[in-house]
């Protein structure tokens, strides 16, 4: 009896480890971040043109990260801006470029990265002067 009760709370265990891990595993994070419009080189912005508001999304798919809006729906980010990386524990980097919003699909951008802790900025294609909007954090 006593060699029963241990098997099954060793097995218990081991179905608890591997659920919990499925289960951290799959769960997305999003990192919001912004990009601060900078009209007529006024660093504090203005009325007319408020801070924009992106994310980072993480755990989605392992190695990698999507950057897309803060807003409903994934909208909020700004259209066909370029996106730097760097993969802070690997030293790989590189750039992708948020798509264009046609067809009521938000602006995003996925970014294989790889794991590790990782720096993404978000530089505006549109003309004007921005503070590009930058952020941290680690994918798994």
């Amino acid at each position: 009896m006593n060699l029963v009760r241990r098997v099954a709370v060793c097995t218990s265990v081991v179905v608890g480890a591997a659920l919990t891990s499925v289960t951290v595993a799959s769960a997305a994070q999003t990192v919001p971040f912004q990009i601060n419009p900078a009209p007529f080189g006024n660093p504090n912005g203005s009325f007319d043109v408020p801070p924009i508001r992106c994310t980072a999304v993480v755990g989605e798919q392992p190695g990698a990260v999507t950057i897309t809006g803060g807003k409903e729906d994934r909208w909020g980010c700004l259209l066909s801006s370029e996106v730097l990386w760097l993969n802070l524990s690997t030293g790989a980097f590189g750039s992708a470029r948020l798509s264009d919003g046609l067809n009521g699909i938000p602006a995003a951008a996925i970014l294989q990265t790889g794991a590790g802790q990782v720096a993404v900025t978000v530089i505006p294609a549109v003309g004007g002067t921005t503070i590009p909007g930058v952020a941290t954090f680690y994918v798994p």
